[in-house]
């Protein structure tokens, strides 16, 4: 997923397009993976329902925070892990989406002319 550098052309719409679709099924998946592993996580050590675990999981990845009370210890463990790697997560997943947006309005301001363009 390369982009081009500030001597390159901005790229055309359509393939700017396609781009923004790769890094958008690239940030899905490690949203995929995450709650994958906070549902599995909370029905395991939380020992809460499938649908609970992955309520449970999709709130804390979004930052609204835990729905269900954790009463064990390695839940209660398993919980401030999980919620610690969703905050990192979710800027981060965040950041890949936005990535070709913000970088072809930063590459439209900042490419060079040639003369022929003057």
């Amino acid at each position: 997923m390369k982009l081009e550098n500030r001597r390159q052309k901005v790229v055309p719409f359509p393939h700017f397009l396609v781009r923004l679709g790769r890094y958008g099924l690239f940030a899905f998946g490690l949203i995929l993976i995450s709650v994958s592993l906070g549902t599995i996580g909370y029905h395991h050590f939380g020992k809460i329902s499938w649908l609970d675990s992955f309520h449970m999981a999709c709130m804390i990845l979004t930052g609204m925070g835990p729905v269900v009370e954790m009463t064990t210890p390695t839940a209660k463990i398993f919980s401030s892990l999980y919620a610690l790697y969703s905050g990192v997560a979710f800027l981060s997943i965040t950041a890949v989406f936005f990535t070709p947006i913000i970088h072809r309005l930063l590459h439209i301001l900042h490419v060079e002319q040639t003369e022929d363009e003057n």
